[in-house]
Order: C-alpha cells, then structure tokens, then sequence
C-alpha cells in the first residue's frame, strides 16, 4: 500500500481562515480510501522531509510572512528541487507569496521569497473580499474565500490556475487567479478550498500517487456535502 507524506509547513504561523483544513481533506481522502498518510509539520528550523509527496502551506498575517521569511528562502534550493521534480505543492495567499520572488509590503518593506513561482506581489490599500470561484482546465470549478490586500502579477514562468471575475484574484484587474508550475499550485483561495473543491483535492492526490509510480485510479467517494457547501458558498453576497 502506497503511503504519502504530507507536509504542513508552518501550522503556528500560517494558517488563517481554515487553511489547516487542506491538511485534514487530503487525510480523510486517503484514509477514506485504505491509503496510508502521513502528516508532517515542519516549523521554522525544522527539516523538510526528503521523501514529502505533498506540501502545503496556508496563509498569515504580513508580520507572521515577515517572521518566517528568512527560514522560508534559507528552503530555496531544496524547494525548487522540489518542484522540478514534480513534488506537489499547493500554496495558499501568504505562502502563495512566498514562493514568489517578493512580497513588497504596503508599509515598503520587502519580503524576499523563495522564487520557486514566477510571480511578484505588492500590498495596496486596495483589499479583494468575498467568496469567489474560478474555472480551471483540468480540476473544473475550484471554491473558495479570498481576502488579502497584496496583489500578485504572472511572469513568463507561471500559469494562471485559473480565471474569474474582474475584481477578484491576483489583483483585480487581469482575471486571473492564483499561479502554476508543474505540480505548484498557489492560490488566494481560503476557505479551506479543497472542502468545497474535492475534484481538485483528488488532482493533487493523483499527482502525488502518479509520481510514486502508482497510477491507479482514485476510488469514488460521495462528494454530495462538499459540493453543496460550494454553491452555499457561491450565494453568499461578497
């Protein structure tokens, strides 16, 4: 049986408006269907595990990114190995932030990160709210919550994960939400968004499990509460 580790980076600082939640869906996921998980958290200091399957990261307060920020980039070179190699990630606002190239504060304080997204953020006293959707190619409808007042641009190097609505995503103005590279995924979407996303929560289990080299596919499970939590979501005035 094909046992994936799971890693939660920085669950004291990083892990604001039910991000730790991703964990717990991805966990239940595997369990549900018999499949061995592990869930290793990795604070600042602590190793990252050579042999991680997913990462995962939430999002934080500006001071919390500040905190973290010099261990987040001392992790450069062994995330972007990562990444090459096709270790999924899935990144959430603050960590999204991260694992760009800067995080360039309202208050103009620069916040170096680990590169590994080709993507740039500065923070504004413009805020995005609200519940919010987007359509991807390849997991459909993702749900979620987003509220952060940095707004992040694409470089060559990345993807958007998806499209929405103008006045909501990266920055408001080009439609486009959260950034991809290989099995990186970073997103503004809160919430937890795998609760209310299950085919893209399987997306990731599927990638993990692929590049272990095992390639069956996921067993069915009834998404009937997680689906209808999405378009209660989707009601909801911003």
């Amino acid at each position: 049986m094909t046992t994936l580790t799971l890693v939660h980076l920085y669950p004291q600082h990083m892990n604001i408006y039910g991000d730790t939640g991703n964990v717990i869906v991805l966990r239940q996921r595997l369990l549900w269907r018999g499949l061995g998980v592990e869930v290793v958290p990795v604070s600042v200091g602590d190793q990252l595990p050579a042999q991680a399957d997913i990462i995962l990261g939430g999002g934080g307060q500006d001071a919390a990114q500040g905190e973290i920020g010099i261990d987040f980039v001392s992790r450069r070179a062994t995330l972007q190995s990562m990444a090459d190699d096709g270790v999924v990630m899935l990144a959430i606002c603050g960590t999204y932030q991260l694992l760009g190239h800067e995080f360039l504060t309202f208050t103009g304080d620069h916040i170096k990160g680990a590169g590994v997204l080709d993507v740039m953020t500065v923070g504004s006293q413009q805020r995005i709210i609200g519940n919010n959707s987007i359509e991807t190619s390849f997991a459909g409808r993702l749900v979620g919550y987003e509220n952060h007042s940095g707004l992040t641009t694409l470089g060559a190097g990345a993807e958007p994960l998806g499209r929405t609505a103008k006045g909501r995503g990266n920055n408001g103005t080009d439609c486009s939400e959260g950034a991809v590279y290989r099995n990186v995924f970073g997103t503004y979407l809160h919430g937890p968004v795998l609760a209310k996303s299950p085919q893209f929560a399987d997306e990731l289990l599927r990638r993990a499990l692929q590049r272990r080299g095992d390639s069956a596919a996921l067993s069915a499970l009834d998404d009937t509460l997680e689906l209808r939590a999405a378009e209660v979501a989707l009601r909801r005035p911003r």
